[in-house]
């Protein structure tokens, strides 16, 4: 992977995709990190994150001020970039 996250240009592609305040999408993605960070992983190094339960635990979080749909759609559209950059991508 040569790409490197250039995090402003993933904030405004964010943005850009979902309208939602820089402020509340940069909560999104520090509790996104947390429940990664915590996530187990398998033999492979990989970690497999159920979509549902990020968006519970990102909603459950006492300082985000949103709803489901708003966070999936940041998710969403970080999950898009890093793919579009090579950085992720979705295990069948």
């Amino acid at each position: 992977m040569t790409e490197q996250l250039n995090e402003q240009e993933l904030l405004q592609y964010i943005a850009n995709e979902t309208n939602a305040d820089e402020k509340l999408i940069k909560l999104v993605l520090k509790h996104e990190q947390a429940f990664i960070g915590s996530a187990k992983e398998d033999e492979n190094g990989e970690v497999d994150i159920d979509g549902d339960e990020l968006v519970d635990y990102v909603l459950s979080r006492p300082d985000v001020k949103s709803n489901e749909l708003v966070v999936e759609s940041i998710l969403d559209a970080e999950m898009d970039y890093l793919m579009d950059k090579g950085l992720a991508g979705y295990v069948d």
